[in-house]
């Protein structure tokens, strides 16, 4: 909330919405596009890992039992990875929903 007090004061760029003509401050704007970069990195990085694990799983069948047991461990490292990834994705969604419907409220 502050940091959209600190923001508001600045000239506004015009922003066309479909059906609803917003008008954006500049700062607004680029924190909006600056989360919707960071979305889409944090999805890149999920499509890599579930790579990552399907070459994984692949090795998986080729090794002898100790080595597996080692490999097993990994996947499970790497399947706790996917899932905190994906709720810091999340969590990013429901940041930018959230400065969406604040900026439709202005």
């Amino acid at each position: 909330m502050i940091l959209l007090q600190l923001l508001l004061p600045l000239p506004p760029v015009s922003l066309q919405l479909p059906l609803l003509p917003v008008s954006l401050p500049l700062p607004l704007l680029l924190l909006l596009l600056l989360l919707l970069l960071l979305l889409l990195l944090l999805l890149l990085l999920m499509m890599l890992l579930l790579l990552l694990l399907l070459q994984q799983l692949l090795l998986l069948l080729l090794l002898p039992l100790v080595l597996q047991l080692l490999l097993l461990l990994q996947l499970l490292l790497l399947l706790l990875m996917l899932s905190l990834l994906l709720i810091l994705q999340l969590l990013l969604l429901m940041l930018l929903l959230l400065l969406l419907l604040q900026l439709l409220l202005l």
